[in-house]
């Protein structure tokens, strides 16, 4: 693979769909550093958060993922070379509130989406982003690999199962062989799990929970704070993305498939871990307490394996948790501080960037020329 900051992306046309969520902005401004021409679509405007998320500038469309006419029409408008499948019902207590506007959203938009890729004559590469909660998960102590079954047995999970069985479906059924017109289609999807970074505000979510009560100078409470979990800083599993993005547009046949992008071993940790070291980096303000009681049993952990993104992509992760929630700390100081946020994400983006380059130029450097 080339570094990472090369001159790939430099006017490539680009669509996010679901580009106002935490992954979304951030996703949208890297890819803009790189020289891509960004497009998105999504149902809701950034704007409208009482927490300030940043406007990208950039053309967006809003429409429903699941209105195929929208999404044609988007399609057809922004003639993106590379798609990049964002859009999601993300949270998974919300799944047991809906569980058929879940589906909808996550099965049914994912079927959209690949159907206006199918006729639309410019892309080349698609990336579905799932989870790693696709996976049936067996309570065993080993990672997951990609070829390993999938299931799900609350809401969320099933249906992040399911939009596999459609990115599947849609890639043996209409992008694996070869078009009239001489053009393949790549088509991947790729599995990450817990993320860190600055820009979420989630409902429900540890960080961001955290972050709002110390922000408020209120205790974080923790129901289950031995649960243990794989974290990993956001721009680890978007460094992924691209660089499978970029395999896709270059070579389909090899890279089409299913692929993991989680931390290593080490970056499993507890969440009264996670909890006490982003206290220590936000200040003395910062206070916890765990509820007493019984509360319901957390799900068992689920580890990735991401040796197929090592060998084949150069994808491995850069950042020591500890770095990455400092990181994290430093953007909602600086949001809650009134910086310009668009400074902050460009900061971290351009700092997280050299360590990627650095990384590539060892990894280079150890294989031998052929």
């Amino acid at each position: 693979m080339a570094p990472f900051a090369d001159t790939f992306w430099r006017g490539k046309r680009v669509l996010i769909t679901g580009h106002t969520g935490f992954k979304g902005v951030w996703l949208s401004l890297w890819l803009q550093s790189l020289g891509a021409e960004v497009f998105g679509y999504s149902t809701s405007s950034p704007a409208s958060s009482l927490e300030g998320k940043l406007v990208v500038p950039m053309q967006t469309f809003r429409g429903d993922i699941c209105d195929s006419s929208e999404v044609q029409s988007a399609l057809a408008s922004a003639k993106p070379d590379i798609v990049i499948h964002m859009a999601a019902q993300p949270y998974v207590r919300r799944a047991f509130q809906d569980p058929i506007g879940t589906c909808r959203t996550n099965v049914i938009g994912t079927a959209t989406l690949l159907e206006a890729v199918r006729q639309c004559g410019s892309v080349r590469a698609v990336v579905v982003v799932t989870t790693d909660k696709c996976y049936e998960n067996q309570d065993w102590d080993w990672a997951y690999r990609e070829i390993d079954r999938l299931g799900g047995s609350d809401p969320y999970s099933s249906s992040k199962a399911c939009m596999e069985l459609v990115v599947r479906s849609f890639r043996d059924s209409f992008f694996s062989a070869d078009r009239v017109d001489g053009r393949r289609v790549g088509v991947a999807s790729a599995r990450a799990g817990n993320m860190l970074g600055g820009g979420d505000w989630g409902k429900d979510r540890l960080v961001p929970d955290m972050v709002r009560s110390f922000a408020a100078g209120r205790p974080v409470v923790l129901r289950n704070p031995t649960a243990k979990r794989p974290w990993q800083f956001v721009l680890e599993a978007l460094r992924g993305y691209l660089l499978l993005a970029e395999a896709l547009y270059e070579d389909p046949a090899h890279y089409s498939g299913a692929w993991n992008f989680g931390p290593g071993a080490g970056d499993v940790r507890s969440v009264e871990w996670i909890v006490k070291k982003l206290a220590a980096a936000w200040g003395a303000e910062a206070k916890w307490e765990i509820q007493p009681g019984q509360h319901s049993q957390e799900a068992q952990m689920l580890r990735l394996d991401c040796a197929k993104a090592a060998k084949e992509l150069s994808w491995t992760p850069i950042l020591d948790l500890s770095d990455a929630l400092q990181m994290t700390v430093d953007w909602y100081r600086d949001f809650y501080a009134g910086t310009n946020i668009a400074e902050t994400y460009a900061d971290q983006i351009a700092a997280y960037s050299l360590q990627a380059n650095a990384k590539w130029e060892i990894l280079s450097a150890a294989v031998p020329e052929a």
